[in-house]
């Protein structure tokens, strides 16, 4: 493995459901304490690292959310199944038969997603489609097992998604959790590796923020501690490579980055939009355009805090998001990181003040 693959490899093998992010905030941490100038973090876990250019001013954040979709435990019935909560957005089908991670006191335990077998439903019940809420984990128990007192299992334990990062067959293909949106945590070190080693007319924060899948919370406080000028929020597009339509889909894997030009809680600044298509196409970076009907990201905070903050959303599509196993595009990756270090080059004082002026 190389050096991405590597970093890609930890951060998403890491445990971070919303809320529990220190895995992923200690591996970041530990990535941009030596390209960075100093550390900060807000009071709810998200971290921002200052990279200062041949400027102060402006600010230029570049943000990432650190947390997975995942659960947490709600109860332990007398019998020793799990009942669980839901952190981010599931849909029942992708998460019954799979293998769940409980962090405990004690340390992480094995379950399994379990339902009722389909060999006990009528035929109408199996015509209906697995809610999340009557769902369970099966941690292994059985009667005169006391699930509770010995393996420690307790309300408010995290459950994580369990999967491993896997190079597959077509080798620029990578398989994992997590890549929505540890791949935006990667992305957001690579690009402070690079402006590490060129110039930059600006302030650069590179930053994870916390608890995106339950409502954008950390992006909210962490725009405050950064108080940016112009943010890109960097997330996972939707691959829609899929059949039936297929590779008739702008939206696919190998196709670039994706340039939102809408989500559900946030219209991009169109000056900054243009900005970022231009310097695509100076640079002949591989992209596409792309929109989110339902479904938001950190941008839907960041946009509107204090007087406004000029904000757009760029990343690599991914096949598969919010379930076990995600696919992610090398070259898509390589042409993201690329993308935002130049147009952050391109972000001095003139062009920011700019995308406002009436």
């Amino acid at each position: 493995m190389d050096n991405t693959e590597l970093l890609l490899k930890e951060l998403t093998e890491a445990n971070g459901v919303s809320g529990y992010e220190s895995e992923v905030r200690k591996i970041m941490a530990r990535e941009m304490e030596a390209l960075a100038s100093k550390l900060e973090y807000d009071k709810i876990g998200s971290i921002m690292a200052w990279k200062k250019g041949s400027v102060e001013s402006p600010q230029v954040m570049v943000v990432g959310h650190m947390d997975e979709i995942g659960f947490m435990v709600k109860e332990v019935t007398k019998e020793g199944y799990i009942k669980f909560l839901q952190l981010g957005g599931w849909w029942g089908p992708v998460a019954v038969g799979q293998r769940m991670r409980i962090i405990t006191e004690k340390g992480p335990l094995i379950g399994v997603v379990g339902a009722t077998p389909p060999h006990m439903l009528t035929p109408e019940e199996r015509k209906k489609v697995p809610e999340i809420k009557d769902l369970f984990i099966d941690i292994g128990c059985q009667e005169k097992f006391d699930v509770r007192k010995k393996l420690r299992v307790k309300p408010g334990d995290p459950i994580i998604p369990d999967s491993e990062f896997t190079i597959m067959g077509n080798r620029k293909m990578y398989l994992s959790k997590a890549f929505d949106n540890r791949v935006a945590c990667a992305i957001v070190i690579d690009v402070l590796r690079r402006l590490k080693r060129s110039k930059h007319p600006n302030t650069f924060l590179g930053c994870g923020s916390v608890q995106e899948e339950v409502g954008c919370r950390g992006a909210q406080t962490l725009s405050q501690l950064a108080e940016p000028d112009v943010c890109i929020v960097c997330d996972t597009g939707i691959g829609q490579d899929v059949p039936p339509d297929g590779y008739a889909k702008d939206e696919r894997l190998g196709n670039g980055s994706s340039i939102l030009i809408y989500d559900a809680g946030m219209i991009p600044n169109i000056a900054l939009r243009d900005l970022v298509v231009k310097t695509a196409e100076s640079m002949k970076i591989p992209f596409h355009m792309s929109y989110m009907e339902r479904g938001a990201t950190d941008g839907g905070r960041i946009h509107v805090s204090r007087k406004g903050v000029p904000s757009i959303v760029i990343g690599p599509p991914v096949r598969y998001i919010h379930s076990h196993n995600g696919i992610l595009n090398r070259t898509d990756y390589d042409n993201t990181v690329k993308l935002i270090t130049e147009v952050v080059k391109r972000l001095d004082a003139k062009t920011v003040k700019s995308l406002t002026e009436a």
